[in-house]
Order: C-alpha cells, then structure tokens, then sequence
C-alpha cells in the first residue's frame, strides 16, 4: 500500500501509560495497522514508550519501548499521551502533567473524568491541547463524539442506556434462567464477566461514573459522580424478575440522565438504578455483556447506540479512534472540541426526581386491606395505576404500580404503608421505567 504523507510531517511520537489488556490491544493495533493509520494520520504514527510497573510481565511490547518512568516519559519528546492505567492516582497527576506541558490526551479512565473531567479540561484549555475519551463510555460503541459533536446542534432532553455488561450479563441470566443474583453472579465470576471483587459493577460505581460523563456531554452542565444518584442489583431477587416478567416487563440496571423543567426551574437528574421496562423497548433486548444507549433529541428524535461495551479489542477500538484524530489535529494545526458547560444547570435531588414504582406486598388476606393501602397513597398524592392481589391463604400478595410521583413521595408512601397492621412485609420495591400510563 502507498501512503500519501503530507511532505513536511514528522512521526506523531506516542506515550502509553499501562499496558493491560486495553494497553497490550493498543500496542498490538499500532503496529499491525501502522500503514493505515499513517494514511489517516497525513504523518507515522510512533509509539515511544510504554510506562509499566512489572516491564519483565510484558513480553509482547519490545523490551527497549518499555519502562517503569512514567513522568520521565510524558516529560520526553512526545506528542500524545495514551492512558489505560485506570483508577484516580496516579493518572490524574500524570494526566495533568501532560497537558500543561501540551501533549494531547487520550485516556479511557471513566473515572478519573467523573471525578476531575473539569481539571483537566481547564489545563488542556490553558495549554491548547486536546482530550479525548471515547473509550471512557461503553467500549467501541462511537457514542460520546455523537453526543460532543454531531448532536451539538440539537438539545438533547434524556439519555437512558445499559453501561455496565457484567451487570447486564446477571439480570439478562436470571430472566433467562430463573436462576438467583447470587448463582449469576457466581457464573459471571466462572466465565470472565465479573471481576473477582465484583463491587464497582454489581453496586453501581462504573455506571454512575459513566453516567456523570453522559450528562455533562448531553446537558452542558458539569456533572460528577458525587451527583449521581446510585443503587445496585444485590437487592434484586429472582422474585422480582419473575414479577417483572409477569407484567411483560424485564429488569435492567438503567443509567439514566434527563433535562426537564419544573416549577423551580430547568435541571437535570442523573441516576443509576435497576429498574423494569417493557419488553418492548428498545433497550429490553439487550441481553448478556452487550451494552446499548437511548438517546431523545428535539430535532433528531429518538436514537440508539449498541454494542460491545468493553474488552481489550473493543475498548482500545475506541482509543485508537481518538488517537487518529487528536494526531490529525497535531499534524493539520487544528483543535478538537473543548468542554461545553455552559449551560450550568444544577442537578436535581433524587427526592424530586420524578419515578414510578412497583412495590409487592404481602398482607393479611381480609377485607378492607386495599382500601388501607389505597389510603396511604392518597395521603401522599401518588396515583395508582395497576393492583393486582392474589389471595394464599391466611395472607395475600399484593402489588401496585404507580403513576409517576417525586420519589421522595413514593419512598414516604413505602414507609408509611411497611406500618401498617395488615401488611406483613415489604417484599419489594423497583422502579419502573420506560413507559407512560
């Protein structure tokens, strides 16, 4: 193949930071496609060294690219700065580091950039240098750019999406098989989709980082993982999937990021949650380690993104991608997009974010128990729109649904009604998503 290089381009020099299984895919992608990216590029596209803590564990990488300086290497003659050391420290230092001294970024720590997105936003603006971070957000799925840059002329309203595969591996499991969290999440562990302390999936961590990316690109407004509201799927049983399924609805761990305005004003909600959806929905279908976002736009309507949302080859897809445009950019002189939070909005509390509920119950079967529990809804002004009871002897199971309400209001209505004489127990609670009555 012939590759057309601007005359005067010199090799865009590239330092990788960690060499994992993201790391090692980068390394192996350099150099299988150096011609193409060469082409794309307008100038060779060179990696000059791989900072590593073990150098003797990664016999892939040529000995003479390797070393443990991570600091003496962004402080070399280097254009670029690849990052898939994940974790805060020591990437944020070293991040910084680069930027201020002008090399361009390209990292896939989601959530580095959930915690401090907006430090190294504001040093890369100082510096006239570039960040970039597709691979941050669900693998090789092209989802951020759109969200940075083809959807920059149209209002974005709602981004709700499946971010996390081991999570979604679980719940699509117990739908299939009835089995229990625990059982599932044993089996994730077996096959490679659970990581042996499996906490910042199964609670929630990863999608609320990730969340807080996708709002602060969708609304304009810098959004940190502090602010997202988070729950887990420990809690979820197989009762509740098959309740779910029941009612034609399946259980998934939502992201979800909504622009709305109330009688306070314009704000966005930003929460990570399980919850049931319609089997219907786009997003219901989107089963084993697969992830998938839906997104709402004034102009462009309703979108979606789907894919493999993790794993060496697919994630370091996405690196390579923003590795090809921030070498562009050095090459032609130009810049990528800067951080747009201009429009500021608070985030609003999950108390007044608006959610529906499915709550089971088991109660005492005797008259009078509906209109009890009826009762205790309509003190707190949410509406019901489905109930359904089935009678098992002394004691009966009952579970409503609910019309949209502040969840500080239905999380009041739970405790009121768990008081009660009649009702035995609080089976369950899960919000429901996805559908209006």
């Amino acid at each position: 193949m012939t590759v057309q290089l601007r005359p005067e381009a010199k090799p865009v020099r590239v330092a990788l930071l960690g060499c994992g299984t993201v790391g090692t895919e980068v390394v192996r992608l350099l150099h299988e496609q150096a011609d193409d990216l060469a082409a794309r590029v307008g100038a060779p596209v060179e990696l000059a060294g791989v900072a590593v803590r073990r150098p003797h564990k990664h016999h892939d990488v040529p000995a003479e690219l390797l070393t443990t300086d991570a600091a003496g290497l962004i402080a070399s003659d280097v254009d670029v700065v690849v990052e898939v050391i994940g974790g805060i420290e020591p990437a944020r230092t070293l991040l910084l580091d680069a930027l201020r001294a002008g090399r361009s970024v390209v990292t896939a720590n989601k959530a580095l950039l959930a915690e401090h997105g907006a430090e190294l936003f504001e040093a890369a603006d100082a510096a006239g240098a570039d960040l970039y971070f597709e691979a941050a957000v669900a693998g090789a799925i092209p989802l951020l750019r759109p969200l940075r840059e083809s959807l920059a002329g149209d209002r974005i309203t709602r981004v709700m999406g499946i971010v996390n595969g081991t999570t979604n591996f679980i719940l699509s499991a117990m739908d299939g098989t009835g089995a229990s969290y625990a059982e599932t999440l044993e089996e994730a562990t077996q096959l490679g989709y659970a990581e042996a302390d499996p906490t910042a999936d199964v609670d929630g961590f990863d999608a609320a980082a990730k969340a807080a990316i996708l709002a602060s690109l969708a609304f304009h407004t810098r959004v940190t993982a502090a602010d997202v509201y988070r729950e887990g799927i420990a809690a979820v049983s197989a009762a509740d999937v098959a309740a779910a399924r029941e009612l034609g609805r399946t259980v998934k761990l939502l992201a979800i990021c909504e622009r709305e305005a109330d009688d306070e004003g314009e704000a966005v909600s930003v929460r990570v949650h399980p919850a049931m959806i319609p089997r219907s929905h786009p997003l219901a279908g989107v089963n084993g380690a697969f992830n998938a976002v839906f997104v709402e736009a004034d102009a462009a309507g309703q979108l979606m993104f789907y894919g493999q949302g993790a794993g060496g080859a697919p994630t370091a897809s996405a690196v390579l991608g923003d590795l090809v445009a921030v070498a562009r950019n050095r090459v032609m002189g130009g810049r990528g997009p800067r951080e747009s939070a201009y429009a500021d909005l608070p985030v609003r509390p999950m108390g007044r974010t608006p959610t529906r509920y499915h709550i089971s119950l088991d109660v005492a079967d005797r008259s009078g128990v509906l209109s009890q529990v009826a009762a205790v809804f309509a003190e707190h002004d949410v509406s019901i729109a489905v109930v359904r009871q089935e009678g098992r002897g002394a004691d009966a199971s009952l579970v409503v649904v609910t019309h949209s309400a502040p969840d500080a209001a239905l999380r009041s209505t739970v405790d009121k009604i768990a008081g009660l004489p009649v009702v035995r127990e609080v089976v369950s609670v899960m919000r429901v998503e996805g559908e209006e009555l």
